[in-house]
């Protein structure tokens, strides 16, 4: 781990006095736990919530009930309510959401097993990406908290959110 995602991130977040936090659905916590697992991490990152349930997403993150039965759970416009709702309660500069579907079930047609939305809000805006990865259910987890990692670092590093859809 000398030179992790994690710990750039950790770096840069310590070095400019940014405060973090996420809201995770597929993950269920292993991108929080990445984050802790580098020493000071307290410092930067407040905490997190593991919403995997649509009654979570919408109590805790404060995402519509309409966005959920019209969008779903897998959706741009989830992950960046998520994001918004846990940026907003928690009074951190930056937030991460992470939702998808990492199998082997659930999957349909229009959303296959593998798709996975994050999301990022900033003081200066906010993105969200779509990914489809390919692996089994843990190597999806990994993949998806990977591609976080790569995308808040990405956005520390350049100083502004790009606002786009990309799919990878």
């Amino acid at each position: 781990m000398p030179n992790s995602l994690e710990i750039q991130l950790g770096k840069l977040l310590h070095e400019r006095g940014l405060r973090l936090v996420l809201a995770e659905s597929c993950t269920g916590g292993l991108l929080g736990s990445r984050i802790t697992d580098v020493p000071g991490s307290s410092e930067y990152f407040l905490g997190s919530v593991v919403a995997y349930a649509y009654e979570t997403k919408a109590a805790l993150l404060g995402v519509s009930w309409d966005t959920l039965n019209t969008k779903g759970a897998v959706s741009r416009e989830t992950v960046l309510e998520m994001a918004r709702g846990i940026r907003a309660s928690m009074k951190a500069d930056i937030s991460v959401a992470v939702s998808g579907i990492a199998g082997p079930g659930g999957g349909t047609p229009d959303k296959p097993v593998g798709t996975t939305w994050i999301g990022l809000v900033g003081t200066d805006g906010e993105s969200a990406q779509l990914f489809h990865f390919s692996g089994d259910r843990e190597g999806n987890k990994v993949l998806a908290v990977d591609a976080a990692l790569k995308l808040l670092l990405d956005y520390l590093q350049e100083g502004q959110i790009e606002v786009n859809d990309n799919t990878s």
